[in-house]
């Protein structure tokens, strides 16, 4: 028997909701957020649009100004190498804790996503960061720690709105998400050594790939 999942609240829906389109610039850095307009278009009170943009706040995704609002924060390139530093640090000790701990429905999982990327990924630079975020937080949740998961989803956000900025750029960004292939191989096979380097690697090829541009 499964245990039962209770429904988000109200306050989750309208933080995934605002969270997802801030990390892919859908709403525009430095763009106010309107409590009303964002409660009408989700079907909601202020109430809860309130404690998601508190909680986005605090993940430095918005910034609140007494008497002005609360706007979309800016994307600092200089904000790079302070993000890389912790991922370079957490990113290979959580992908070895996946290898490690991975259940067989996580492995699973991953199986049928890496299937998905040998199909072949879209070519649009839109859906490749959308499968990006969506193959990372697959192997965050199989690290069955719940702290960890919240940091890592939390820096990789913010890595994410660096890409959207560059990704116009940038060439190559389909090779970058079919990287995950041998590194979902490595934590299906339990190989916490292999998925260690290799998401050193793939962290450190972010990080220069954008320094390129600079």
């Amino acid at each position: 028997m499964h245990p039962q999942v209770n429904p988000p609240s109200l306050a989750e829906q309208a933080y995934l909701f605002v969270r997802d389109r801030l990390v892919m610039l859908n709403i525009p850095p430095g763009s106010p957020l309107n409590e009303e307009e964002l409660g009408a278009e989700l079907g909601m009170g202020r109430t809860p649009i309130r404690e998601a943009l508190k909680r986005l706040e605090s993940e430095r995704l918005v910034v609140a100004y007494p008497r002005r609002g609360t706007f979309a924060t800016d994307v600092n390139i200089s904000d790079l190498a302070h993000i890389s530093e912790v991922r370079r640090t957490l990113e290979p000790m959580a992908t070895a804790a996946a290898a490690s701990r991975a259940t067989d429905t996580d492995r699973a999982a991953l199986t049928e996503l890496r299937a998905q990327l040998d199909a072949g990924v879209p070519g649009d630079n839109a859906e490749l960061l959308r499968t990006d975020l969506a193959l990372h937080r697959a192997i965050y949740r199989c690290v069955h720690n719940p702290f960890l998961e919240d940091t890592l989803i939390r820096y990789d956000n913010l890595a994410t709105r660096i890409w959207c900025v560059f990704v116009p750029r940038l060439s190559g960004m389909a090779g970058h998400v079919h990287e995950h292939v041998p590194l979902l191989t490595a934590i299906i096979e339990g190989d916490a050594e292999k998925a260690a380097a290799l998401t050193h690697a793939h962290v450190t090829g972010f990080e220069a790939a954008i320094r390129a541009l600079i």
